[in-house]
């Protein structure tokens, strides 16, 4: 190994401990049964699990809902933050990225304190209120700085030839930032189907979501079907990063035409 490759050492040990080993347990755990023995009864017992289907198909919805409205409302926001005054808008940003700061579990719990001050029922509104209250940040910033990063050339191109405010719209900005919007789909869509402190909390536990289960299955100590559960939801991440990527690809190539 040169000198160079030396200083990657500590990352490759870290990577192989906390990343790579963790991942090969729960493969290894969710193959076997609980003697030990190889076998797919894990994977059968989900499918036969009517609740737990319910729950992961519910967890999809909720996800979905989410990651909408992220969309419409963190799209607008990094839109116009983009062309704005750039002192204006570096205030804006760090209001959105304030509450980034802070831990998911505190967050959610003001927002518990929030309902119960305005009277509010806990629920499934409550549910989708902090969904999006925790996770609209990490929507708003990558379309933002995709919207940053883009050359004003096109824009100002399509100006010319005498493109409207709206085609130069629907025809430049929106495809070239297509990237920052899966970026952001992605930051958002699966750990929404994965949490389950926001769902126990905003809830009083009447709602439960995928990562709740996954979690009750660890903590009574059924780590084999636990594991099933967490190796289906890193194929559903590993789907959803294929799509983003080729998402990312495609508006690249448009963007390219354009």
């Amino acid at each position: 190994m040169n000198k160079r490759s030396r200083w990657a050492l500590p990352y490759f040990i870290f990577l192989m401990m906390f990343v790579v080993m963790p991942l090969v347990m729960v493969l290894v755990y969710a193959i076997q049964d609980n003697t030990g023995t190889f076998s797919i009864s894990n994977f059968i017992k989900f499918v036969q699990q009517p609740e737990d289907v319910n729950t992961f198909l519910y967890s999809i919805g909720i996800a979905l809902i989410n990651t909408v409205l992220c969309i419409l409302l963190g799209y607008p926001a990094a839109y116009i933050m983009s062309n704005s005054n750039l002192n204006r808008s570096g205030v804006t940003i760090i209001l959105f990225i304030l509450p980034m700061w802070i831990n998911v579990l505190v967050r959610t719990l003001a927002t518990v304190a929030l309902f119960d001050f305005i009277k509010a029922p806990l629920g499934e509104g409550a549910l989708i209120f902090g969904m999006v209250y925790n996770f609209l940040p990490f929507m708003i910033y990558p379309i933002y700085n995709t919207l940053q990063k883009m050359e004003k050339s096109y824009i100002e191109a399509a100006e010319d030839l005498g493109a409207s405010p709206l085609k130069v719209f629907l025809k430049v900005v929106f495809p070239l930032s297509l990237s920052g919007v899966s970026s952001g789909i992605l930051m958002v869509f699966m750990p929404t189907i994965s949490t389950f402190a926001i769902s126990e909390l905003l809830t009083n536990n009447k709602i439960k979501l995928f990562g709740t289960t996954i979690q009750e299955n660890i903590n009574n100590g059924m780590w084999n079907y636990g594991s099933a559960l967490a190796l289906i939801m890193l194929v559903i991440i590993s789907i959803t990063m294929l799509l983003s990527n080729n998402n990312d690809t495609a508006a690249n190539e448009e963007g390219g035409l354009i």
